[in-house]
């Protein structure tokens, strides 16, 4: 059997592309592993709970 029980599910491709920073209003990328979206431009990650991407600046974790 495999762990893929603990891993957060795939981002449907669809939504990376209309989702965008609400501070750099620049694109995101899908971190699989940590379960976040990623925005390079403003050194954040967005987490995503129970299959929904939290947009919130003040939710996201600094990297």
């Amino acid at each position: 059997m495999s762990d893929d029980f603990s891993m957060p599910p795939a981002v449907d491709p669809r939504l990376l592309e209309i989702l965008v920073c609400p501070v750099t209003k620049g694109p995101l990328t899908w971190d699989r592993e940590a379960g976040e979206l990623i925005s390079k431009g403003a050194k954040l990650a967005y987490p995503i709970r129970d299959g929904v991407p939290i947009m919130l600046p003040d939710e996201a974790r600094k990297l």
